[in-house]
């Protein structure tokens, strides 16, 4: 259901244009940044399809719609939801752990483009290894800590 949500919104963006939260992931990273370069940017391609990502002036890397984490956190929520039992602590844990995640991308992205920029080389290991296990490892240790600590049917069975 939040995959379909998801994709209605999305479909409203369609015709070169980039989708408000992909937009926000991009005005944020740009915010990181430029904590270690002052001049690094994002900026809308010439199409609108996403923003090129300028660091130590040079061009790094770009931000599309799956750098925006929307996917990582529908596929928490959902498992979150799957077990969920009351909806006070489900909705808490849904709330803290989806900003966490959005929050982790953001790092995540200024990581990337800070390191690719020294070592373009490495761009399949740097974005397609690596941070992909510290995202989705950060999440299977959130559906741990909720099945463990706060899903109520597993914590009576290991009392």
């Amino acid at each position: 259901m939040l995959t379909v949500i998801y994709q209605l919104y999305l479909k409203s963006y369609e015709g070169n244009s980039v989708d408000g939260i992909t937009s926000n992931v991009s005005v944020l990273s740009e915010k990181l940044l430029q904590v270690s370069d002052e001049n690094a940017k994002t900026v809308k391609d010439e199409r609108g399809e996403y923003y090129l990502v300028i660091y130590n002036n040079n061009y790094v890397g770009r931000i599309i719609e799956g750098c925006n984490a929307v996917s990582v956190i529908i596929l928490f929520v959902s498992f979150i939801v799957a077990f969920s039992t009351t909806i006070k602590p489900t909705l808490l844990y849904v709330l803290a752990g989806s900003v966490l995640i959005y929050v982790l991308n953001i790092l995540r992205i200024g990581f990337i483009i800070m390191i690719l920029n020294k070592f373009p080389e490495q761009e399949h290991i740097i974005h397609g290894v690596v941070f992909p296990l510290i995202i989705y490892g950060i999440v299977f240790l959130l559906w741990f800590l909720w099945i463990y600590k706060f899903y109520k049917y597993a914590s009576e069975e290991t009392k």
